[in-house]
């Protein structure tokens, strides 16, 4: 690329800040606390009150995506007496996008002053005993898809999942009779499902599910100054711990069968995280 052309291409923070202005014209500037909903998921912003919706493709600087059931829009409104930012849908890294492709609608959530993000996603379980449907609560992670968001100056944050969140959660699902799963998921490049042996190597470095994204949003939120927390819903077993062939389907009808139960967790979580992390300013 040469000089003139590096002068062309927005820098990072003007492509999040154009983001942010776009999500502030359906008043995300007064949202609370964000989430992100993952693989057959997006029915959850169906209980947002009073409203309003930007779709993804009409928010300058923001990348589009292919997959099937992440539909690409953001809806804002109100639930449990707080303002809620809900992304329907998200971009991959194995789409070609880059770690700060991925991450730029988070990045513009905490330039919004949004005080926490709870990022959900579908992903295998790598626990026998957890059977499809099981929500977990990412309590760490690995980071295995050889990308990163941050740059120099935003090193050393370490862990970005906040453990009084984690806790919130898990409290939420006792006080509804549904408990939740904690655990650590490992973020893998993809598109392709993992080997046997990979899942075999996964449990031995202590994952408990195994996904394609969420990381990269983690670790943006985190160096905007966000509380961040996240669910998975273990939408099947990995390769070699069950006997059906995996496909994306069987992602999204797990997902799907499963939005009312993980909607009621965050229908009674996100008040919650929104006072313990209120917005900043």
């Amino acid at each position: 690329m040469s000089d003139r052309d590096k002068l062309r291409v927005p820098s990072v923070d003007a492509r999040v800040d154009g983001i942010a202005t776009a999500l502030a014209s359906i008043g995300a500037e007064r949202a609370d606390v964000a989430v992100v909903l993952g693989s057959g998921l997006g029915p959850f912003a169906r209980r947002l009150q009073n409203a309003q919706e930007v779709f993804a493709a009409d928010v300058p600087g923001l990348p589009r995506s292919s997959v099937p059931g992440h539909a690409g829009a953001f809806v804002c409104g109100e639930l449990g007496g707080v303002r809620v930012l809900a992304q329907s849908g998200r971009v991959h890294l194995y789409e070609g996008h880059s770690a700060v492709d991925v991450s730029l609608a988070a990045r513009a959530f905490g330039r919004l002053g949004i005080g926490s993000v709870l990022l959900t996603n579908a992903a295998g379980g790598l626990r026998p005993e957890w059977p499809p449907g099981t929500l977990m609560v990412i309590r760490d992670h690995l980071n295995l898809q050889g990308r990163t968001p941050l740059r120099g100056p935003e090193a050393g944050h370490g862990s970005p999942w906040s453990p009084n969140l984690v806790g919130t959660l898990l409290s939420v699902g006792l006080d509804l009779g549904q408990p939740v799963e904690s655990g650590v998921y490992a973020g893998l490049l993809g598109p392709s499902y993992e080997t046997p042996a990979e899942v075999r190597a996964l449990r031995w470095m202590g994952a408990d599910a195994v996904g394609m994204s969420t990381i990269a949003e983690a670790l943006a939120a985190k160096s905007e100054g966000m509380a961040v927390a996240g669910v998975s819903c273990i939408t099947n077993l990995a390769a070699g711990l069950g006997t059906e062939a995996l496909d994306h389907a069987e992602v999204l009808a797990v997902g799907q069968a499963t939005a009312t139960r993980f909607a009621d967790l965050l229908t009674a979580a996100l008040p919650r995280m929104a006072k313990m992390a209120p917005r900043r300013r």
